[in-house]
């Protein structure tokens, strides 16, 4: 029998939000985790990336929160930068009906500026080991009312040296509370993590589900950054996709591509989670119906669209994770139809792809960039393709004493050459600049850790529309431990 979320008895506020992001039904990890977190119980979940475990622990955890009650309640810990702002952003759309208020916090950042955040008196803290720890000590944290401790890709933060962080941080919060770890393997260290610091832990464990469709066609493009923009509109030419979502890292990122694809002469309009509701619906209407040919997105925004007849996705920066992948590419290949899926990666981010192809078990087929004379040459062929359905299709006898005077004056060949160049779609040639964005590094070779040099400010999630904004950034960098730092940082580039 299948569960749903009514299934699972929660109050009005979790359900309106629920609806709002799209989820239907449980996936596997969350109908089983769910009810035993909101029993109380301390649960070890072993899932990968991709099977939703951050709604598995997010819904129970934010079901608990009193929000008539300012102090910390909860705290999530999570190895990298990346997946503590992935994570908050889930838990603030979670709790965003029940006013709930949520804080990520990692190295890198401003400390100031993130006490200044902690007065704010978030319910639920998002943080790396390394700032966390950082906090605890300064006493801008106090996690004397938590009673809910969630380890997120513990394996992962073992990997990264930060587990004599984490026992350090768990000996701060009460006995009296719930833990919940989520991990995709359990080596030895982290089962003494649970014995020592879990009540009676009930395991839920669930495979992988296969994580792509079969009738997506998936591509990778090796390019220089600076050259990424001309080769996605030689594509667009070469392709002329019915409807394509090209996706970017940062809302930087999209507000830039969108308006440099409208200067080539492309009918292309951004969403990211800046744009009012009003907006977002207004511009998912047009492209919807054809208006736009060009949707660009972010994760953030693209997830739970419902969208048909999309063609094309072009991951125009590369995904943060296999699941972000996952999730971009399933927006084209529905209802039976065969849909292509284009990523971009510099030189840089090779491995990245090897990572993707690991956890979805399918090949990317290398693509060679396009060059202009083939756009050129493309964009020739659809317009003869045009004029060969005119002639066979249309009566032409209004226009053929024009064409006769035409051919009184001129060569037949020059004039048909004419009247290909009138009707081609020449690529142009305006000048486009875009904010380069730094590299993502895989996590197979860099155990999650990504580009210092591309970050944003800014945090906070509140009810009063303060969303959190994407960062991509170095893991936490541990000010605090300095005897780790070596080990944490040995195996980076």
């Amino acid at each position: 029998m299948t569960i749903t979320f009514q299934d699972l008895g929660l109050s009005s506020s979790l359900m309106e939000s629920i609806s709002k992001m799209g989820f239907e039904e449980p996936s596997p990890i969350q109908a089983q985790t769910i009810p035993l977190a909101l029993q109380k119980k301390d649960v070890i979940g072993q899932a990968q990336t991709g099977t939703g475990k951050t709604a598995a622990f997010g819904i129970p955890l934010i079901e608990k929160i009193d929000v008539k009650n300012n102090s910390i309640q909860a705290v999530v810990v999570a190895p990298t930068r990346e997946l503590a702002i992935q994570v908050s952003e889930e838990l603030y759309k979670i709790g965003y009906h029940k006013r709930s208020r949520v804080l990520s916090i990692y190295g890198g950042q401003d400390i100031n500026r993130q006490i200044r955040s902690l007065k704010k008196n978030p319910h639920i803290i998002v943080g790396t080991p390394g700032r966390l720890l950082d906090h605890i000590n300064r006493k801008t944290i106090r996690l004397n009312n938590v009673h809910t401790m969630v380890l997120d890709e513990a394996d992962e933060m073992l990997n990264m040296g930060f587990i004599e962080d984490i026992e350090s941080i768990l000996s701060n919060v009460p006995d009296e509370r719930q833990t919940l770890l989520f991990s995709a393997t359990m080596p030895d260290p982290i089962r003494r993590i649970a014995e020592k610091f879990m009540t009676e832990p009930e395991l839920v464990k669930v495979k992988a589900k296969e994580m792509t469709v079969p009738n997506i066609t998936q591509y990778y493009l090796e390019a220089q950054e600076r050259k990424k923009f001309d080769i996605l509109t030689r594509l667009l030419d070469i392709q002329s996709p019915e409807l394509a979502i090209v996706f970017g890292r940062t809302k930087r990122r999209v507000d830039e591509l969108s308006e440099a694809l409208t200067l080539r002469g492309y009918t292309a309009e951004g969403i990211h989670g800046d744009l009012t509701q009003a907006k977002r619906m207004s511009t998912l209407r047009k492209f919807k119906e054809g208006t736009i040919e060009v949707l660009v997105a972010t994760d953030v925004a693209a997830r739970g669209l419902d969208i048909s007849g999309v063609t094309h996705v072009y991951n125009f920066d590369v995904p943060q994770d296999p699941e972000s992948y996952v999730h971009r590419i399933g927006r084209t290949g529905r209802a039976g139809k065969t849909g292509m899926a284009m990523t971009f990666v510099t030189p840089r981010e090779l491995d990245i792809v090897k990572n993707i192809e690991r956890t979805t078990k399918r090949k990317m087929e290398r693509m060679k960039p396009p060059t202009l004379d083939e756009a050129i040459e493309s964009q020739q062929q659809m317009t003869v393709e045009k004029m060969r359905s005119i002639i066979e299709n249309d009566n032409l006898s209004f226009y053929k004493r024009t064409a006769e005077e035409l051919l009184e004056e001129f060569d037949a060949q020059v004039v048909v050459a004419a009247a290909i160049k009138y009707m081609t779609k020449e690529p142009n040639s305006v000048e486009v600049k875009l904010t380069e964005e730094a590299p993502l590094y895989s996590k197979s070779k860099n155990k999650g850790r990504s580009s210092s040099n591309n970050r944003r400010k800014g945090d906070f999630n509140r009810r009063d529309g303060q969303k959190n904004r994407s960062s991509y950034g170095s893991r936490d960098r541990n000010k605090s431990g300095q005897g780790n730092k070596q080990r944490r940082y040995s195996n980076s580039k």
